[in-house]
């Protein structure tokens, strides 16, 4: 059986029709609305005397966290077996506890 799934985007303004939804950055977070062309129209034409006197600071949500090094997930490895040895029930992918990590590393300094 086939099915046909239909979207059609309401104005979070006015109720009607939308045509887009619309993507801003304001005070570090991320917005989007969905607007008829009206009022599409009358968003960009309230911000632009803003944007005419603003700098670009680069893309929403464009950068990438770096990711870890081969020595951080050696690191992290020691800890997860670690903790297992000392009978502590630990996941094998996510974040790490940071009681655990102290206790790792209590534990690494009192071996030294």
């Amino acid at each position: 059986m086939a099915q046909k799934v239909t979207v059609s985007l309401q104005d979070d303004l006015d109720g009607g029709p939308a045509a887009e939804t619309v993507r801003f950055a304001l005070a570090g977070s991320e917005f989007e609305i969905d607007l008829s062309e009206r009022n599409a129209r009358r968003f960009r034409q309230q911000i632009t005397p803003f944007l005419e006197h603003a700098r670009r600071a680069g893309k929403i949500g464009g950068t990438r966290p770096a990711s870890r090094g081969a020595a951080s997930r050696a690191r992290t490895s020691r800890i997860r077996a670690w903790a297992r040895d000392q009978g502590m029930t630990i996941n094998d992918r996510g974040r790490i506890p940071a009681n655990v990590i102290e206790q790792y590393e209590a534990a690494s300094r009192a071996r030294s």
